[in-house]
């Protein structure tokens, strides 16, 4: 008990010295459908992420870290909220027409929130996807005082699109009208994301840079095209759509050159770290400054994208929209000069939905009472004491339905969900099978047992019909007969 006291201890008269000055500013970079092996820090060799490196060499590597779910909205829901896919309102991607996603309610307290009334300037700067313009949770009534970007991630798949939300007012393109590609649409966020730093230099600030690279479709502004051109043959190339009423609506556009289109769109993102280092740096806020940077969810297959010839899941199982661990186990970097060890890394475990925790006790405020993250500020602080979770759970509502489940080493995944509520729990051992090679389920029945009664309680209804697992999808008697309670 004595040695718990001392390190609460420790930690308290950190949080305590902050306040006597300056609150930290947090800027958390999420880029979308990264994979954990896209990072020369973690083996990537076909190109080089020099600046990303440099956050890992100076801060901390985060080897245990996972995604709010293996796509898009439920992901960033869970990060905002605290909570993971079990009890987050958004449970999956859901698309509102002709523009936006399913919206959380109005009566959503995000992390934004939580820092607003902390006396944090909060922006968010990129892709939103978690309520369409017009409902309850456009990005300025969830918490953020600037939002500059997409509201939809349908729209998003377009780098070059006809407007982007300057906060609750479209900014039409007309660069980008007819064929024309005058506004890479990632170089405006970008740009915004340092003007609001330097707006801000002199207060606390949460910047939420949503990055909207490398999701398909692969396009990359040729000044960075040039630099890879030819140098990953043979070339994947991806016919799309490039003309008609469908032209940059949804689909996504063809790429002769996705190989180089990959590569290109990474070296951009490594280039922004750049640029918010340097700016930091320059203002004299890096030491007040945690810097999270991490990815949504896995790798994507899309638009061309070869994330196999990459190794971009790090050789992990699967992809996105999989459970296993290559559709959700992401990597993460966390820098604060002078707090963070540097050229440190951890297996602690955690998830996005510990982030709302985590920023709570760095600006000194309380985190909700109803949610499942963990702070893991002891960690970044090097304190032994930190708190453990007793396991982390995930669901996806697509391709017949998707749990998993993570305890220790032990990891479940349950497929078929939505068709058979009792389909067969794979099990897997983390420590010595990384890889879930080896279905090891029927050899610790006493773990599925545990594991399947953790998932079982894991979850509340949600009241999104759509994101509840009905009990016999496969019956049309039964399906009825779930719709009609």
């Amino acid at each position: 008990m004595r040695k718990y006291l001392w390190g609460f201890g420790s930690l308290l008269l950190f949080v305590v010295a902050v306040h006597a000055g300056r609150a930290p500013n947090i800027i958390y970079i999420l880029t979308d459908d990264l994979g954990y092996g896209d990072l020369s820090c973690n083996g990537q060799t076909h190109f080089q992420t020099p600046n990303i490196d440099r956050l890992a060499a100076e801060g901390m590597t985060f080897t245990d870290h996972y995604s709010g779910a293996t796509v898009c909205a439920p992901s960033r829901c869970a990060l905002l909220t605290g909570k993971h896919t079990g009890h987050a309102v958004v449970r999956g991607n859901s698309e509102f027409l002709p523009e936006g996603q399913q919206p959380m309610p109005a009566d959503t307290y995000t992390m934004a929130h939580m820092l607003q009334k902390a006396g944090y300037s909060t922006g968010l700067f990129g892709k939103w996807g978690l309520g369409a313009p017009g409902t309850a949770s456009e990005p300025l009534k969830m918490g953020f005082d600037r939002f500059y970007g997409y509201n939809c991630q349908r729209q998003a798949h377009h780098y070059y699109p006809y407007f982007l939300w300057d906060d609750d007012q479209r900014e039409m393109l007309w660069g980008n009208f007819g064929l024309e590609t005058e506004d890479y649409a990632p170089t405006l966020i970008h740009d915004e994301v340092m003007e609001f730093i330097e707006e801000n230099k002199d207060q606390p600030f949460y910047c939420f840079y949503a990055v909207v690279q490398p999701h398909a479709e692969m396009f990359a502004p040729e000044e960075y095209m040039e630099k890879y051109r030819g140098k990953f043959l043979p070339e994947s190339s991806y016919e799309g759509t490039d003309d008609g009423p469908n032209f940059r609506k949804y689909a996504y556009g063809s790429q002769p050159e996705a190989h180089a289109a990959f590569a290109a769109m990474v070296h951009n993102i490594d280039d922004y770290v750049g640029d918010i280092t340097a700016k930091l740096t320059e203002l004299g806020i890096a030491d007040d400054t945690l810097i999270v940077f991490t990815s949504d969810n896995g790798p994507h297959q899309e638009g061309g994208h070869d994330p196999a010839y990459f190794n971009s899941n790090g050789s992990q199982r699967g992809f996105k929209r999989d459970l296993y661990e290559g559709g959700i186990h992401v990597p993460m970097i966390a820098w604060w000069p002078g707090k963070v060890a540097a050229a440190s890394s951890t297996d602690h475990l955690s998830a996005f939905w510990d982030m709302m925790p985590t920023a709570a006790e760095m600006a000194g405020v309380g985190a909700p009472d109803n949610i499942d993250g963990v702070s893991f500020l002891p960690t970044l602080m090097g304190n032994k004491e930190q708190k453990e979770h007793e396991y982390l759970y995930w669901e996806f509502h697509e391709k017949k339905g998707r749990v998993a489940i993570r305890k220790g080493n032990w990891k479940g995944v349950r497929y078929d969900v939505a068709v058979d509520a009792n389909s067969p729990l794979e099990l897997y051992d983390l420590a010595s099978d990384p890889q879930e090679a080896n279905n090891v389920a029927g050899q610790h029945p006493e773990v599925v047992a545990e594991l399947d009664a953790l998932i079982k309680g894991a979850r509340t209804v949600s009241p999104v019909e759509k994101f509840n697992f009905p009990l016999k999808r496969n019956s049309g008697n039964a399906a009825r007969a779930h719709e009609k309670k």
